[in-house]
């Protein structure tokens, strides 16, 4: 749903607030270690919040005379149908087991050591491997360590829930986390408002997972890139591709967020005049059950990630775990959508190992650079009338080594290149090197309200679009992602559109080959009308080599202060 301007400003404050207060609490573990303990918490608080709103709800609906689930006042027959499972899987809610509920886990987070933990009708809570006689279901177990308590609440949730499996937190016991710094940290989560207006548990937790997930990765620098891409870019990307219905396909999932994204663009994209706001609910809803949602990750820890990023979204995915290009997890899919940002100019991949797939249309890819390989994976898994966003280093739009060029040369010729877009530097907090979109096509045929452009390739240069958001990051604004995606769109659809030189082009196939299959936007799109002096190697080249004789001289110069101060002081030569 669309968030009106006081939701914006609640989740900045709320962002900021939990941020800097869980970043204090750090101490010495890595952002990459901490991650996974922050991130743990706040998904075991959004489920525990879910389970215990259906809770309340199953608990007013039993003593409601005029509700189907009417029980009559017997207090202890009502305790025991809340504890009913099918209640709460049938709504598609995760079961949370007494131990890892989150008032159970406060309640009991600072019992001291060696006292009986208790549920929170004061009732001792059973371990249930024990075999005592006086305890025939077990014995009272004792309070070892919030740490223990919230790795036996992670299993627990585990055992109970299949689709959990080997996906939760289970380390706070084995990091030797500081008692009193985890404890505040689960203070810290539980002071996560449970809503906000119209906003419930999923919107909110949903936001700060995703925020927290970027700020790690911005923490973690060049690692946090493998697992994070900007939400903006994501955010274009989707909004070039515009995700409706169909299947929608990323084979470098990282922590699922072209998943979000396309679910938010259903949301925001949903005709607001149409329904009042159960209606449009509603279709919402119905909407999200068109799209299938698959993908596939290498990395263990990055999978777990997007397990719990789409369980917060209630998005229902097939995330494989394994490496794509060695051991494909869809062979046969062929997807509406196909999304995704691989690791660029990835070297050593073992392309040499498959030299035979039948994945290479166009040519076997080097086994130096993965690009052409993610290119043409993506492309051999796109269906008939599909569309992909690819985002890849600027190198792959003009590079020749070993049959990059052939096989860039042959999907413009199999005319699949819809748009390139260049895109400015300094977006990427584990990169500094330039990137572009490539949006491709299997069919370029006049349909769903788009003309033909058969034979036609739109290039746009984005590389000044955004504004820098601090000393070190670029970003894009809701209106530049509109901007970018408005101008592809009405070019697709022939309306509103027109060349604006050192921005956009509409150019031929012919065009393309006279410049050699390059595909970087700046050969076709020209100069603005004030001229872009900043890019034109004549004029910087010149400029920098000045500037560096300048600092020879002013070199030489200071070592030859230096010396002579070290002569003073009777160091001669």
């Amino acid at each position: 749903m669309p968030k009106p301007s006081d939701n914006q400003q609640f989740f900045r404050d709320l962002d900021r607030r939990l941020w800097n207060s869980a970043d204090q609490l750090r101490s010495n573990l890595d952002a990459a270690v901490y991650k996974h303990i922050v991130l743990g918490l706040i998904f075991l608080k959004y489920i525990s919040d879910s389970f215990q709103d259906r809770r309340i709800e199953l608990d007013q609906q039993f003593r409601d005379s005029e509700n189907d689930y009417f029980l009559g006042d017997d207090e202890e027959f009502i305790a025991k149908e809340l504890e009913v499972r099918d209640y709460y899987t049938e709504k598609n809610i995760f079961w949370v087991p007494a131990r890892a509920r989150w008032d159970f886990l406060r309640a009991n987070a600072k019992v001291a050591p060696g006292e009986v933990i208790t549920l929170l009708d004061e009732t001792p809570l059973i371990e249930p491997n024990s075999k005592s006689a006086k305890y025939p279901d077990g014995e009272p177990e004792k309070f070892k360590g919030l740490d223990i308590l919230l790795d036996r609440a992670m299993q627990a949730v585990e055992d109970d829930n299949p689709r959990l499996k080997n996906v939760l937190t289970k380390d706070f016991a084995r990091l030797q986390l500081d008692p009193d710094k985890l404890g505040r940290l689960l203070d810290l989560v539980a002071g996560i408002p449970f809503n906000h207006g119209e906003l419930k548990a999923k919107d909110i937790l949903g936001h700060v997972y995703e925020f927290f997930l970027g700020e790690f990765a911005s923490a973690e620098g060049k690692k946090g890139g493998q697992y994070y891409t900007p939400q903006s870019v994501v955010s274009l990307i989707v909004e070039l591709l515009e995700p409706y219905s169909g299947r929608v396909y990323d084979p470098c999932c990282g922590s699922g967020g072209f998943f979000v994204q396309s679910e938010k663009f259903i949301e925001e994209h949903a005709d607001n005049q149409q329904f009042n706001h159960k209606e449009r609910h509603k279709a919402v809803e119905d909407r999200k059950r068109q799209i299938s949602v698959y993908g596939q990750e290498s990395n263990p820890t990055t999978w777990r990630l997007a397990q719990m990023n789409l369980v917060i979204r209630n998005i229902e995915a097939d995330i494989k775990l394994g490496d794509t290009l060695l051991q494909d997890g869809f062979p046969d899919l062929k997807a509406d959508f196909v999304m995704a940002n691989p690791p660029f100019n990835l070297k050593d991949w073992g392309g040499e190992t498959i030299r035979d797939d039948r994945r290479w249309e166009y040519a076997v890819p080097p086994s130096a650079n993965a690009n052409f390989a993610w290119m043409q994976h993506m492309l051999y898994h796109l269906a008939p009338t599909g569309r992909m966003g690819l985002l890849l280093s600027n190198g792959s739009m003009s590079s020749n080594t070993n049959t990059e060029g052939d096989i860039r040369r042959a999907i413009v010729e199999a005319d699949q290149v819809e748009c390139m877009v260049a895109l400015p530097g300094q977006l990427f907090t584990n990169t500094q090197i330039p990137a572009c979109i490539w949006v491709l096509s299997k069919s370029k045929v006049a349909r769903n309200g788009q003309r033909n452009r058969v034979g036609e390739t739109l290039f746009i240069d984005a590389r000044e679009v955004g504004y820098m958001k601090d000393r070190v990051l670029r970003d894009f604004t809701a209106t530049d992602i509109q901007h970018v995606a408005d101008t592809f769109h009405n070019w697709q659809r022939g309306t509103n559109y027109a060349d604006i030189p050192g921005f956009c082009k509409s150019a031929t196939q012919a065009d393309i080959a006279a410049n050699d299959y390059v595909l970087t936007p700046g050969r076709y799109v020209g100069a603005e009308a004030k001229e872009r002096i900043g890019d034109s190697y004549e004029v910087v080249m010149p400029q920098l080599v000045a500037r560096l004789r300048e600092q020879f001289a002013e070199s030489i110069r200071l070592q030859e202060a230096i010396e002579e101060n070290l002569a003073g002081l009777g160091y001669d030569k």
